[in-house]
This record gives C-alpha cells, structure tokens and sequence, in this order.
C-alpha cells in the first residue's frame, strides 16, 4: 500500500521508458533507425449497466490474469480540511468487507497471488494482483465486495489503526533525507485554491480530525463503479470476463457521477525559489515547471525533449556537468505526466564544495541553447529509440507497476481511450527537432520554480491550517445506470479455488563456447527482446585482501569506455541500438548483462563483448566515478536505513571475514578514495574470464542461432594468467550475548530497528525449511512482526525479516521503520516475538504454514512471467550448484513441510546472540534502549565506530 507523490507514477511513462539509462548522441558515427513499432496491446472493452467500464486483454504465455480496478479518485478530490483521505481510504479497504471479515491479504495468499498492491496519487487509486487462472473467481468476488460492501465493516478501531499506519508512513518518507521535497514544491508550484498544492498523504491534523461519519460519505460520494475502470489481463478471454465481471459487480449501484476537476495547468507568470535545509550530506538544485497536462502531444514531446536535456548519461546536461566542468554527482530532466497539470523537472546533486548557483547557471545556459537551437536530429532519433524500446520491455509483463493492464487503464481513466499509448507512440515516432524547439519554447519559456536543499537541520515544514470542509452537496445518481440481478449468495463467504494451474518452468539448453564457457539458453519468444547475464566468481568477498569496494567498483566502470570508444560514446552506442547494458558485483559473484532487442542482436553482443574484454578504465573516468561513488557512500549514510546496513554486516561477521563489509558492497570513503587505476585492472583480469564462467540467455533466440553469434564475439576470448582461488568464507560463531548498537540522527522523528545473526548458508539442506520459518515471523505482509507492530500496535509502516543468500552463513535480519517515542516498546515487542517464535513458546501454527505454503506454490505459475524472473531462477541454480530442476525440487519440498519442521527450522534463530542497530535521535531513544537492558548498549557512528560517551 503506497502513496504516490509528485511525481506521479505514470504506467504509460514507464512502460515508454523502461530502457531509460543510457546515452544521447550529438554526432554518432552511425545513427540506427529506431526498433519497429510492431509491439501492440490488442485490447476489447464492455460497459456494464451500472457504468463499470471493463478493458480485457488476452496473453496466454503463462496461467495467471493480472486484476487492475482504477476509481477515478485522488488527493486533487478532497476539499480543504480532509487531506489525505484518498489514501486513508485506499488502507481501509484492505482491511476486510462486510462479508470478508479481516484483512484483505488472506485469501490472496491462499492463492498464490502476485504483483499485489494498492497504490493513491493525486488523480487516481488503484488496486492489482495478478492471480492464477483458476482463482480470478475469488479475485472479482473480493474486489466486488469492497466496492458495494464495504461500509459495513469500517468502524471505529478500523479507521484509528488505519490512520496511524498512514501517519507512521508520513513520519517514514519525511524522515529520509530530502523527503520533504515534494511537498515544497506542491506548494510552490500552485496555488492553494489548485488539487495538487497539497500533497497526496496529506497534514496530520487532517487526518486526526477524520471523522467516522467524514470517511463514510467519502466512499459513497467516489467509490461507484461508474467511477472505475477494471483491466483483465492475461490468460482470459472477453467472454468470459463479461460472463463473470457482470456475476460479480452487475448488482452494484451506480453513485453520483462526480465531476472531474477542470484541467488547470497553472504556469508560473514569473520565476520563484526558495531554500531548504535538510540533514543530507550535499545541497540538491530542483527547478520545475508546470506544463501540459497528461493525454496531450505537448506532454509526449516533452518528455522526449528531457530524454535530449538530461535524461540519459550523455545528455546535455551530463555532459556539461558531469563529464566536462565535474561539478555535480549525478543530474536529471523528466517529464511527469498527470492529469491536471504536468511538470518538468531538473535535478542536480551539487558536488561538495561547489556553489549550487554555479549549476543552477549551466542548467539554464544549456536549457536556452537547447530552446534556441533544438535538439538534433541525430539527438532526437536516440531519444526516439530509447522510447520505443522501452515499451516493447515493458509490456512483457501483464500486471505490476507499468505492466500492460496498468497501460490500459491510465490511458482509459484519463483520456477515455484504451489505446492512447498508441498516439503516444505515433507521436514520439513522428516528432521533429522543430516541433521539440517549439514545445519546449511553449512551455519552457515561462516562469519556474527552483527549491535548493542545503545541508544543515532538518526544516520542518509547516502544514496548512486545518478547516472545517464544507458540506459536499452530492448531484443525484445518473437514471441512465442499472443494475442486474445478482446470482451471487454472498452469505456464503469467499469463493474457494480448489484447482491451480500446474508450475511450468522452460527447459534449459546448454553448449560450450570456444572460450570455456557455459552457456544456458531458456526460450521466451513472447517480445522480441534477448537477454544474457554472464556469471562470474568473485564479487564483494572478493574484496578480501583488496580494498573494500574494488569489486563493485571495478564492474561498475566495465561500461564507462570500452574499446574505442569513451564512456560518452558508449553510451550513445548502447542507444543508438536501444540495448541496456552495463555490470556489477552482489555478495558471491559479479555479473555482467545485456537486454538486446533482437533485430539489433548482433551488434549489440559485439558492443558487450567489448565491454567485457577491453574496459579503458580510462584515469579521467575513474577519478569521476569514484567523486560520485563516494558522494553515493555519504548519501548512504544519511539514510535510516542505508546506515544501518553498512554497520551491521561487520558486527556480524567480525574484522576480516569476507563479509564483514558494508551490505551495499560500496566500500568505505576511504578504500574507494585510494583505489588506482591498477587494482581495477587487476580485478578485471582476475574475475572477469571466460573460464569456469556461465552465460546465461533468456529470449527471442535458439540455441541454432545464438551460439555462432556467441562465437563470433566472444569466442576467441581468453582470460589471462591464472584464475585466483575462490574467496575464503569462514564460519563465524555468534555472540554469547545480544548486543545493542545506537547511531544518531538528530531530530529523527522516528527509528529504524534493525535485528540480525549469521543462520547457515544458502546451500545448506535445510535453507528452504528455514526460509519458511521466516516468512512465519517477517516474510510476508500476513506474517508476525508486521501484524504486531503495524496493524495491532500501528506504530510502524511494515515490519519484516529476511535472510539474503550467500555461500557461507546468510545474514538473517529483522527490521522496523517505528514512530521515535515507540522505540523502546518496538525492540521489547521485536524481542518478544522472535524470543518466543525461535524459542518453541509460540511455534509456528498448522494454519501459518499452510498459509507460507500456499502462497509460495500456487504463486510459482506467475513467478516465471518475465524473461528476468526466469533468468533469476538460473542464476540461482548456478551459483548455488543447484540442478536444472532445483523450482520443482523446491515446490516439492515446501509441500511436504509439516508444523514440526518448520519450528525446528526456526529454532535455527538465537534471541540470545541477537546484534540490534538502532537509528535514531540519540536524545530520545537512548535512555529508554538502555532502560530495557536488552544487552550491553554502545553508540557509534555511521562509519560503525564507537563513539565515547558524554561526560
């Protein structure tokens, strides 16, 4: 359940611009045609007597229909007084029905289902799973529930846990540095009479003065299925969708037909800026417009206009800033669609050091040029290419964020037209560089907002007063709307699946190169798209007898120049052909990837293949990256929870393990600041070879046709010297004692708790009955912790536990984002419940285990939708030396689980050997920590050193 701030998460956007990343050119050797637009979203559509408006989608490639339901309501409907209640409500209707009582999550879980979530912005909520075939029956029936019975089951204990679950995700996005950006530039960029000055998630006091009666007439006025739209997609067909959507929400009453709010762009007449402080280790430049409003050619060139600006990592702006003047970490131009009012935005992370009016002075020197001259042709045909081959990415997947039943629905809640992606796209092939000259003059030319956040307090930023709203005065409901009889006797509860779809996973080919390598083909030929990640050794534990970092580092640079081409050349290359590619390291291994349309197969492979066997590490590009590296570190730990996770791993596992190292791989300050051009070429030529390496290709390809392609490019490869032997992974013992740790953030107003120990590796036969066990305590949102400390308790957003896979011991830990005067109560609650769990004085019960089981089996058919998803799987295996049919080994064995194993398995855990991290503001949150006298309690800093104590 999330809400979304400006910017709104826009699925059209994401699905045009998933391959987002890469280079512009301004003068490329060789310009490629954008890939051909033949990817389509073939849709059939019904409307319901009561005004249901219904989009079906057909994809048969695996036994799961994605469910998307869009009410035609946001944070821009709520009058003065009432902020927040878009979202509030979005909470409450996940917790039960009249004739489902209890939370929403439950007979999801049952079924396996996926992609699940819910999700508020200011013009629209909305609601998905994708769920097996055989249960879309229990799917409409819950949806229909809470959208014609759901008043019922809101009471007054309901709307009070809700709304402090809600709060506690107010205090958790205020409290990450820069979280209050969006807010300010709500109110800066309009006016307060405008929906979108306030934000989405709303003012406390709004939401402590939410009455219950206030809540209830919020749903009848909005919540009508005259005022929704439901996308299925997937494994189903038209038919039978009208036979049972008109089952299940036919009998429905219609609500007022609201007006929409009228479309209000409000420009800026005159430029304006304001200042901001923050607890955040470098100042953040934000210039923003407002601009043409979603469903318009305006915004679709736009956004073509900010890939051109500084959408990509040879734009114009990271080319002046980033690469030639040096005087910014990272920078960014977007264009973010919404109903009302768009808004164009450019970011800049000023380098330490630097003037933040020195680079609010080139981005508006290269924004003039840009609007003077246009963009060239060549610039906009790479920006084109980017486009289109994000959206054949894109719409792989039938639900989620951005899948296609997203696409339908936001071209159909905004603009009346499931197909609108489809001018979107004709429009980003047809544009010209003098049309983007004259959008970005239309709309760039006015006045705009800059907001600069500096280090220093945090800025707290005062809400609007609240009012009393005025009587909403509801027109009458529509007399063209009926309603049909309902066959449904609800009084029978749920629809229960009996069947599921069986788990089908693809065969896995395999050949040898030349070179030594083992090469694993799964074919997937639902998009024209292939993809390869080959998987080396080494990875973080490389680091052991290097300096910390090398190994991320050293595969980060694998695509900043290769060959003869520098880094800025690399990446006009990589676009011009629209692949995604680059590297990187994780705990036990480095890999390094490409996503090749397949017309452009073949040259993409040549540019990845000089990319693994000719990195330039050119000296220039490495005192660059490590400048933004090390800005990445402090940005790090200047969050809650990135701080935590650097000094916990070396608690756990103790001063020269091989894991005893920040979680995020990143290294230290330090370490990254004396790594020389040598100790990269060294890691290269040590981890990076082909011997002893897997390629793994997932997609548009066969066996016939990859290997000579393959061979070709990387045939002839060969590593050099002698490969080193594999890092050295220690056991560790575990403390005699828990210990606790404190770091402060001044003014936190609330604190991440974080609880860990080191369990048995990921190849230990019993890591799945373990992995279980926790998703009993933490895994799942149904699962322990969370219920506790976020629906019982509501003084936290989500509590979890997990265990990350690794060769040797796994680190497993607990953590909880809770409000700061609920931090001592947390960790007693926290201890409590994995003391008792791990102990056997509250085992895990036959109906929790049949629940993990259930949710883990039948949600395995939908796993496997995506080429990624099935290329993780083979990852899996190969690192872990697991056979080719480890998915079916595993659902086997998570079947036959008793109650009796799984508590066994969560005896693995110790609450006697637990290490706890707690961030927080030291002034609040010591004294009661130390009061519980949970174990000996230190304070350290965010470099994990311990801090002396106060005199």
């Amino acid at each position: 359940m999330l809400v979304s701030n400006r910017p709104r998460a826009a699925a059209l956007v994401l699905a045009l611009a998933t391959a987002l990343g890469g280079g512009v050119s301004f003068a490329p050797a060789t310009a490629l045609a954008a890939p051909k637009a033949s990817v389509d979203i073939p849709y059939e559509e019904f409307t319901l007597p009561n005004g249901l408006r219904v989009v079906v989608h057909t994809d048969r490639k695996a036994p799961i229909v994605a469910v998307n339901l869009w009410y035609h309501v946001g944070s821009k409907d709520e009058p003065a007084g009432r902020t927040g209640f878009a979202h509030l409500f979005e909470h409450l209707m996940f917790n039960g029905s009249e004739n489902h009582k209890g939370e929403y999550f439950g007979p999801f879980e049952m079924v396996g289902a996926t992609d699940m979530n819910g999700t508020t912005n200011s013009d629209r909520t909305n609601y998905f799973q994708n769920v097996p075939t055989t249960a879309l029956d229990m799917a409409l029936w819950m949806e229909s529930d809470r959208m014609g019975h759901l008043l019922g089951a809101i009471d007054q204990k309901t709307l009070d846990e809700q709304r402090g679950v809600v709060q506690n995700e107010k205090r958790e996005g205020e409290n990450q540095p820069y979280g209050q950006v969006w807010d300010e530039l709500g109110k800066s960029l309009y006016p307060k009479t405008h929906p979108y000055h306030h934000s989405t998630i709303g003012s406390m006091a709004d939401l402590n003065a939410a009455s219950l009666e206030d809540v209830k007439g919020w749903f009848r006025t909005w919540y009508g299925p005259n005022n929704a739209v439901l996308v299925l997609a997937g494994d189903i067909d038209v038919a039978t969708a009208k036979e049972k959507v008109t089952r299940y929400f036919g009998d429905i009453p219609a609500t007022p037909t609201m007006a929409q709010p009228k479309v209000d762009v409000a420009p800026l007449a005159r430029s304006s800026r304001t200042t901001m402080t923050d607890q955040v280790p470098q100042a953040r430049v934000h210039r923003a417009w407002n601009v043409a409003q979603a469903g318009t050619p305006d915004i679709d060139k736009l956004q073509l206009l900010a890939q051109v600006l500084g959408g990509s990592k040879s734009s114009r702006l990271d080319k002046r800033l980033l690469h030639e003047e040096k005087l910014v970490d990272s920078v960014a131009a977007s264009a973010y669609a919404s109903q009302l009012s768009s808004n164009f935005l450019i970011t800049a992370d000023v380098k330490q050091g630097v003037d933040p009016a020195k680079v609010e002075a080139i981005i508006d020197e290269e924004l003039q040029k840009l609007l003077k001259e246009g963009p060239s042709k060549a610039e906009l045909e790479q920006a084109r290419t980017v486009f289109k081959a994000g959206f054949v990415r894109g719409i792989e997947r039938i639900g989620g964020f951005g899948g296609k039943a997203d696409v339908l629905a936001e071209c159909t809640v905004y603009t009346g037209t499931p197909g609108c992606f489809r001018d979107s796209l004709k429009i980003i092939e047809t544009a010209t560089p003098a049309e983007l000259k004259a959008v970005g003059n239309r709309w760039l030319g006015k006045g705009s907002h800059t907001l600069v956040v500096v280090p220093g307090p945090r800025t707290a930023i005062p809400e609007d007063p609240s009012v009393t709203p005025a009587p909403l005065k509801l027109p009458p409901v529509d007399a063209k709307y009926t309603t049909t009889p309902s066959t449904v006797d609800r009084s029978k509860g749920v629809p229960q699946t009996s069947a599921f779809p069986d788990l089908k996973f693809p065969s896995l080919q395999r050949a040898t190169l030349s070179n030594g390598t083992m090469v694993i083909l799964a074919e997937r030929h639902e998009i024209p798209v292939v993809q390869m990640s080959y998987e080396f050794a080494g990875g973080f534990s490389a680091d052991q007898g290097r300096k910390l970092g090398t190994s991320s580092f050293a595969m980060g640079m694998l695509d900043e120049g290769a060959g003869d081409l520098d880094a800025l050349a690399f990446g006009d290359r990589a676009e011009s052909l629209g692949a995604n590619l680059g590297a990187g390291a994780t705990l036990d291994g480095g890999k390094a990837y490409l996503s090749s349309l397949k017309e452009n197969l073949d040259a993409s492979i040549g540019l990845f293949s000089t990319m693994l066997r000719d990195p330039r590490f050119d000296q220039k590009e490495i005192d660059r990256v490590k400048a933004t590296w090390i800005a990445g570190i402090r940005q790090e730990k200047a969050r809650p929870n990135g701080a935590a996770m650097r000094v916990l791993p070396p608690l756990l596992y103790g001063e020269g393990h091989a894991y005893a190292m920040p979680f995020s791989g990143s290294g230290t300050e330090g370490s990254i600041q004396s790594l020389q051009r040598d100790d990269l070429v060294a890691f290269h030529r040590d981890w990076v070879r082909p011997e002893g390496a897997t390629l793994i290709v997932v997609g548009d390809t066969t066996l016939k046709e990859i290997v000579p392609l393959l061979e070709k490019h990387l045939g002839d490869w060969r590593g050099a010297g002698t490969a080193p032997p594999r890092p050295q992974i220690g056991e560790v013992a575990r403390p005699k004692q828990p210990r606790v740790y404190l770091i402060d953030q001044p003014g936190a107003v609330q604190a991440n708790i974080f609880a860990g120990e080191v369990v048995p590796s990921t190849k230990n036969p019993e890591s799945v009955r373990f992995d279980i066990a926790n998703s009993v305590l933490g895994g799942e949102f149904s699962s322990r912790l969370n219920m506790n400390l976020r629906e019982d308790k509501h003084w936290a957003y989500g509590a979890y536990s997990f265990a990350a896979n690794a060769l040797g011991q796994r680190p497993w830990m607990a953590f909880a984002p809770v409000q700061i005067d609920r931090t001592a109560d947390s960790l007693k609650e926290l201890h409590r419940e994995i003391s008792a769990y791990a102990g056997g004085k509250a085992p895990p019960t036959a109906e929790e285990v049949a629940r993990i089981q259930a949710t883990e089996i039948r949600g395995l058919p939908g796993s496997f939708e995506t080429a990624s998803a099935v290329m993780g799987a083979i990852s899996g295996i190969v690192r872990y030396d697991r056979p080719d049919d480890y998915v079916f080994k595993r659902k086997a064995e998570i079947e036959a689980l008793t109650p009796a194993q799984v508590k066994a398995a969560a005896a693995t855990l110790d609450p006697n050997a637990l290490t706890w991290v707690v961030v927080g503001d030291l002034k609040q949150i010591e004294q009661p920590v130390r009061a519980l006298k949970l174990g000996e309690v230190q304070v350290l800093d965010a470099d994990g050193k311990a801090v002396a104590a106060k005199p």
